[in-house]
Protein backbone atom coordinates (compact mmCIF):
# COMPACT_ATOMS: atom_id res chain seq x y z
CA UNK A 1 0.00 0.00 0.00
CA UNK A 2 1.18 3.02 -0.39
CA UNK A 3 2.20 6.00 1.85
CA UNK A 4 -0.66 8.10 2.76
CA UNK A 5 -0.05 11.42 4.68
CA UNK A 6 -3.55 12.56 6.53
CA UNK A 7 -3.10 15.93 7.87
CA UNK A 8 -5.38 19.32 7.46
CA UNK A 9 -5.15 21.77 4.53
CA UNK A 10 -2.67 24.07 4.88
CA UNK A 11 -3.15 27.20 2.38
CA UNK A 12 -5.60 28.45 -0.13
CA UNK A 13 -4.20 25.90 -2.77
CA UNK A 14 -4.40 23.05 -0.77
CA UNK A 15 -7.81 23.87 -0.12
CA UNK A 16 -8.94 24.26 -3.82
CA UNK A 17 -7.25 21.06 -5.03
CA UNK A 18 -9.33 19.41 -1.91
CA UNK A 19 -12.05 21.36 -3.09
CA UNK A 20 -11.62 19.50 -6.70
CA UNK A 21 -11.14 16.12 -5.68
CA UNK A 22 -14.25 15.82 -3.31
CA UNK A 23 -16.11 17.32 -7.04
CA UNK A 24 -14.74 14.51 -8.34
CA UNK A 25 -15.92 12.19 -6.48
CA UNK A 26 -18.81 13.29 -5.27
CA UNK A 27 -20.76 15.57 -7.80
CA UNK A 28 -18.66 14.87 -10.72
CA UNK A 29 -20.82 11.33 -11.23
CA UNK A 30 -24.01 12.74 -10.48
CA UNK A 31 -23.58 15.38 -13.36
CA UNK A 32 -23.39 17.96 -11.27
CA UNK A 33 -20.90 21.60 -11.47
CA UNK A 34 -18.04 22.51 -9.69
CA UNK A 35 -18.94 24.65 -7.15
CA UNK A 36 -21.49 21.85 -6.59
CA UNK A 37 -19.70 20.66 -3.53
CA UNK A 38 -19.03 23.34 -1.63
CA UNK A 39 -21.19 25.52 1.11
CA UNK A 40 -21.27 28.19 2.89
CA UNK A 41 -19.74 26.40 6.16
CA UNK A 42 -16.69 25.57 4.72
CA UNK A 43 -14.72 29.02 6.99
CA UNK A 44 -14.06 27.72 10.36
CA UNK A 45 -14.18 24.06 9.37
CA UNK A 46 -11.56 21.40 9.74
CA UNK A 47 -10.29 20.01 6.43
CA UNK A 48 -8.29 17.01 6.40
CA UNK A 49 -7.02 15.51 3.72
CA UNK A 50 -5.33 12.09 3.06
CA UNK A 51 -1.67 12.92 0.39
CA UNK A 52 -0.33 10.14 -1.94
CA UNK A 53 2.86 11.55 -4.19
CA UNK A 54 1.52 15.02 -3.29
CA UNK A 55 -1.65 14.37 -4.84
CA UNK A 56 -4.78 14.74 -2.89
CA UNK A 57 -6.84 11.20 -3.10
CA UNK A 58 -8.93 11.81 0.15
CA UNK A 59 -10.84 14.69 2.16
CA UNK A 60 -13.33 14.94 4.71
CA UNK A 61 -14.73 17.91 6.73
CA UNK A 62 -15.57 18.02 10.24
CA UNK A 63 -17.54 21.48 11.93
CA UNK A 64 -19.16 22.26 15.22
CA UNK A 65 -23.16 22.37 14.63
CA UNK A 66 -23.85 23.24 18.01
CA UNK A 67 -22.02 23.14 21.13
CA UNK A 68 -20.85 19.46 21.93
CA UNK A 69 -21.86 18.28 18.33
CA UNK A 70 -19.92 18.00 15.26
CA UNK A 71 -21.04 17.44 11.97
CA UNK A 72 -18.73 14.88 9.68
CA UNK A 73 -19.41 15.71 5.98
CA UNK A 74 -18.05 15.41 2.56
CA UNK A 75 -15.56 12.03 3.24
CA UNK A 76 -14.34 11.31 -0.10
CA UNK A 77 -11.55 8.93 -1.20
CA UNK A 78 -10.77 8.40 -4.99
CA UNK A 79 -12.54 5.34 -6.06
CA UNK A 80 -8.63 3.33 -7.43
CA UNK A 81 -7.69 4.18 -3.49
CA UNK A 82 -10.79 3.01 -1.95
CA UNK A 83 -11.16 -0.42 0.12
CA UNK A 84 -7.36 0.41 1.49
CA UNK A 85 -8.29 1.85 5.23
CA UNK A 86 -7.81 5.53 4.38
CA UNK A 87 -11.28 6.51 4.64
CA UNK A 88 -11.14 5.10 7.96
CA UNK A 89 -8.43 7.16 8.62
CA UNK A 90 -9.76 10.38 7.74
CA UNK A 91 -12.66 9.54 10.20
CA UNK A 92 -10.30 7.82 13.00
CA UNK A 93 -8.17 11.58 12.58
CA UNK A 94 -11.64 13.71 12.48
CA UNK A 95 -13.12 11.72 15.69
CA UNK A 96 -9.26 13.15 17.61
CA UNK A 97 -9.85 16.35 16.08
CA UNK A 98 -13.36 16.38 17.93
CA UNK A 99 -12.55 15.50 21.17
CA UNK A 100 -9.63 17.70 21.19
CA UNK A 101 -12.61 20.83 20.55
CA UNK A 102 -14.84 18.94 23.45
CA UNK A 103 -17.35 17.36 21.17
CA UNK A 104 -19.49 14.86 22.62
CA UNK A 105 -21.67 13.62 19.44
CA UNK A 106 -20.63 13.32 16.24
CA UNK A 107 -23.73 13.53 13.40
CA UNK A 108 -23.34 12.39 9.41
CA UNK A 109 -25.46 12.06 6.70
CA UNK A 110 -24.32 9.02 4.77
CA UNK A 111 -25.06 7.67 1.46
CA UNK A 112 -27.00 4.09 2.26
CA UNK A 113 -23.92 2.35 0.31
CA UNK A 114 -21.55 3.54 2.66
CA UNK A 115 -23.67 2.29 6.16
CA UNK A 116 -21.83 -0.60 6.59
CA UNK A 117 -18.34 1.14 6.42
CA UNK A 118 -19.58 3.96 9.31
CA UNK A 119 -20.85 1.13 10.89
CA UNK A 120 -17.21 -0.33 10.97
CA UNK A 121 -16.26 2.65 13.25
CA UNK A 122 -19.10 3.00 15.61
CA UNK A 123 -21.84 5.17 13.96
CA UNK A 124 -25.49 3.62 14.52
CA UNK A 125 -28.21 4.56 11.99
CA UNK A 126 -30.76 7.34 13.33
CA UNK A 127 -34.20 7.51 11.95
CA UNK A 128 -35.24 6.63 8.08
CA UNK A 129 -33.26 7.14 4.74
CA UNK A 130 -34.55 10.52 2.93
CA UNK A 131 -33.16 11.37 -0.86
CA UNK A 132 -30.78 14.45 -1.13
CA UNK A 133 -29.00 14.55 -4.93
CA UNK A 134 -31.11 11.95 -5.99
CA UNK A 135 -29.73 9.56 -3.63
CA UNK A 136 -31.01 7.71 -0.34
CA UNK A 137 -29.31 9.15 2.83
CA UNK A 138 -29.46 8.35 6.39
CA UNK A 139 -27.85 10.24 9.65
CA UNK A 140 -25.90 8.33 11.55
CA UNK A 141 -24.19 9.51 15.03
CA UNK A 142 -21.37 8.76 17.15
CA UNK A 143 -21.08 9.37 20.79
CA UNK A 144 -16.89 10.21 21.32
Amino acid sequence: MPQIDIREVQNAQELEEMFYQRWLVLRSPLGMEKGSERDDREDGAVHLIGMCDRQIIASARLRESSPGLGNISYVAVLPEFQNQGIGTKLIENLIVKAQAKNLKTLRLKSRINAIKFYQRIGFTEEGNPSDFLGIPHVFMQLEI
